[in-house]
């Protein structure tokens, strides 16, 4: 997909963050993935082997290079969780694949990121506590249904109501949000919870799905964010998170916009004009 490659080559040119904070990750341990994935799953998706049903309840062709990006995507979601520890703040630019369940892919989420990435560092003895703030405009009901109960990890999904999936999973703090909702209705909402979600759960680490689903032009979003609306969004929920002590691990999640060039320029544009990472 080209919108990996842009937004590392945007985020370059911006000026938003430097060579040298480019952390090339490795390729996870099998034993890692399958700390959330069945063994069966694991072989046939990586083999190609899956069933015709189950390769489009993905939504996406199988092929060698697909699976070594996925992969690599995973191994930069575990990477970005340890920097954020060490560092406060890390953001994969790849990542968020929300609706990957143990034994099955769905919604273009082939393994979950985020659930192998927690999994992983809390057997590492790195983090325990665990915070995963979904604000994609698609709930993460693969997220919600691996950790329905476990008490170390909370989910918190943010999504519109009326949109995939139409199952949907129970989050430990699901909010459905009304179609067309537009920037300041959806930050009052936010708002309202997260600085009280940070003191309730006092996570050792946040993952942040940033997905940018939720903007006006989206194809698949059905609310109406925008450009200025997702700065908004992002500055609130890292200087909320970081000015309370908790380090956060960002992945970028969805975005299907008709000019995606358009909205990745933009963000981390103002990102980097406002000096939220300085």
């Amino acid at each position: 997909m080209p919108k990996f490659r842009l937004l590392h080559g945007l985020l370059l040119e911006d000026g938003v963050i430097q060579p040298e904070q480019v952390y090339q990750p490795q390729l996870p341990d099998r034993a890692w993935l399958e700390l959330v994935h069945e063994p069966d799953y694991v072989t046939a998706y990586c083999q190609g082997t899956l069933t015709p049903k189950a390769q489009r309840r993905i939504g996406l062709p199988w092929s060698a290079g697909v699976v070594q990006r996925t992969l690599t995507a995973v191994g930069g979601t575990i990477l970005t969780a340890q920097l954020a520890l060490e560092h406060g703040l890390a953001c994969n630019t790849a990542g968020g694949t929300h609706h990957a369940f143990p034994g099955y892919g769905s919604g273009f989420c082939i393994l979950n990121d985020l659930a192998i990435a927690t999994r992983t560092i809390q057997q590492r003895g790195l983090a325990q506590r665990i915070l995963i703030v979904d604000l994609d405009v698609h709930q993460g009901d693969g997220t919600a249904f691996i950790f329905q109960d476990d008490p170390t990890v909370f989910t918190f999904s943010m999504h519109c109501e009326v949109n995939f999936p139409s199952q949907k999973q129970r989050s430990d703090l699901d909010l459905g949000l009304p179609e067309g909702l537009d920037d300041d209705g959806y930050l009052q909402i936010l708002a309202h919870h997260l600085e009280d979600l940070l003191s309730q759960v006092k996570p050792d680490l946040v993952f942040y799905d940033a997905g940018v689903d939720t903007h006006v032009g989206d194809r698949l979003g059905k609310l109406a964010m925008t450009n200025t609306g997702l700065y908004r969004r992002e500055r609130l929920v890292l200087s909320t998170c970081l000015a309370a002590g908790y380090p956060v691990a960002c992945v970028i999640g969805g975005g299907y916009a008709k000019n995606i060039h358009d909205l990745y320029i933009a963000i981390p544009c103002s990102i980097g004009q406002r000096g939220m990472f300085s």
